[in-house]
C-alpha cells in the first residue's frame, strides 16, 4: 500500500486519459487524513480545477453550509475527494474510461484513510461506489453496507443549488447522517 506522499505524487502528475491534457490543477482531496466520514463527489469542476482543491466554488460553500449544519468541517473532521481527479470539459459527467483510470488513487486514498462512512454526493459517485443502478432521486439518504463501510448518498450540492426545493429532503438526510455517525463513529465528534 503507498503512503500518502507517494500517493499524492503519482496522482499529481498522471497522464492516464486525456482530461490531464485539459486540467489546471489536479484535484487530490482535502481534509483530515485519517477521517472516519468521507465524503466523495463526481470530479472537480472549473473552480476547483483552477485552485487544485475539491468544493471550493458555489456547490462548496453549500457543501461547508451543509457540513456545518451537523458540526462536521473539512478542516477538523471529513476527508473529501473525487472518483476522478481532473475536471471534466464544461463540467460533463466522467466517462467511464475516465473513471476507471482514475479509480485507484480513491481506493487508495480509502485504504489509508480507512473511513467508517462514505458519502456518495450525487448519482455518478454513488453508481460508481454503491451499486450500478442507483436512483440517486429515490435512494439518497438509505444505507448501505460494502466491505464494513456504511454507505449513503446526498443530492449533489449543484444539484441541490439547481433545485432549492431538494433542501428539505437533504437536510433529513444529513440527521440522519449525523445519527450514523454518532452510532458508530467514535473520534468525529
Amino acid at each position: 500500500m503507498l503512503d500518502w506522499g507517494p500517493l499524492e505524487q503519482a496522482c499529481m502528475s498522471c497522464q492516464k486519459c486525456a482530461l490531464a491534457d485539459t486540467r489546471h490543477n489536479v484535484v487530490f482531496g482535502a481534509g483530515v487524513p485519517n477521517a472516519e466520514v468521507m465524503f466523495i463527489g463526481e470530479g472537480p469542476g472549473e473552480n476547483e480545477d483552477l485552485q487544485g482543491e475539491p468544493f471550493v466554488g458555489r456547490g462548496g460553500k453549500l457543501l461547508d453550509d451543509m457540513l456545518e449544519l451537523i458540526d462536521l468541517d473539512r478542516k477538523r473532521n471529513v476527508y473529501i475527494a473525487n472518483i476522478v481527479k481532473c475536471r471534466p470539459p464544461q463540467n460533463r459527467d466522467p466517462l467511464n474510461s475516465e473513471q476507471d483510470a482514475c479509480i485507484g488513487y480513491l481506493r487508495n486514498q480509502v485504504a489509508l484513510i480507512r473511513p467508517k462512512i462514505i458519502v456518495c454526493l450525487g448519482r455518478v459517485a454513488a453508481i460508481r461506489l454503491i451499486k450500478e443502478d442507483f436512483k440517486i432521486s429515490k435512494e439518497h439518504g438509505q444505507w448501505f453496507e460494502k466491505a464494513g463501510i456504511h454507505m449513503t448518498a446526498l443530492f449533489h450540492p449543484a444539484a441541490i443549488l439547481r433545485d432549492p426545493r431538494r433542501r428539505p429532503e437533504t437536510f433529513e438526510d444529513l440527521k440522519g447522517l449525523q445519527a450514523k455517525i454518532q452510532a458508530i463513529c467514535e473520534r468525529t465528534y
